[in-house]
């Protein structure tokens, strides 16, 4: 059902497009460009392409208003006075999608007021990739006073040592990175840690 949902949110855009749409050229430019704008939001919603999803969600809606007002502009300066009952398709199209930026924009800020409180752990993919000969034992989550993080246990397959371990992966030190553009400001920090039994590597959140 979200799956469903996601998709018919990324079309959305193109289909009021059409029903304003006076001319071929700029009809179709446009609508190439809000179906490839879709595609590329779907493919994010799909885990595709690795971006952060509410951001993506808001730029989008935010993004497609605008170039339908270019289109709309472009093909008014070109042609003769829209009837009358494409005033009204134009006023349904407006009210339609400032709606949808605004309930995208009133759920953008719930979720970043959600993360701000720390209630949540980075994904699975946040992990370190392995690279062959060194495999995952166990993963879990775990929260304490600084927030909640993701936690695995590793183990080498070619006998290499804890330290080897570490090396291999390159996490002598711990790493930071963004996790998303607007909504989500938070970084994402992995590393690896010897407990003196085995290595465990972890991703957390930074602020």
């Amino acid at each position: 059902m979200l799956i469903v949902l996601g998709i018919l949110f990324a079309v959305a855009p193109a289909v009021v497009w059409m029903t304003i749409a006076r001319t071929r050229a700029v009809g179709f430019a446009v609508g190439g460009a809000l179906l490839a704008g879709a595609g590329l939001l779907i493919s994010v919603q799909r885990g595709w392409i690795d971006a952060p999803r509410p951001d993506a969600h808001l730029v989008f809606t935010a993004l497609a208003p605008l170039l339908i007002a270019c289109g709309a502009g472009l093909e008014g300066r070109h042609e003769n006075a829209p009837p009358p009952e494409w005033t009204s398709r134009r006023n349904g199209a407006i009210g339609f999608l400032g709606t949808q930026f605004a309930l995208t924009l009133v759920v953008g800020l719930l979720y970043a007021l959600m993360i701000s409180e720390g209630s949540d752990a980075p994904p699975s993919k946040a992990l370190p990739s392995l690279p062959p000969g060194i495999s995952m034992v166990d993963e879990g989550t775990s929260c304490g006073s600084g927030g909640c993080w993701r936690a695995a246990t590793i183990t080498s397959e070619d006998g290499l040592s804890r330290p080897e371990i570490i090396r291999e992966l390159g996490l002598q030190q711990e790493s930071c990175r963004s996790s998303g553009w607007l909504l989500d400001w938070r970084d994402v920090c992995v590393g690896a840690r010897d407990n003196g039994e085995n290595v465990t590597i972890y991703a957390s959140w930074g602020y």
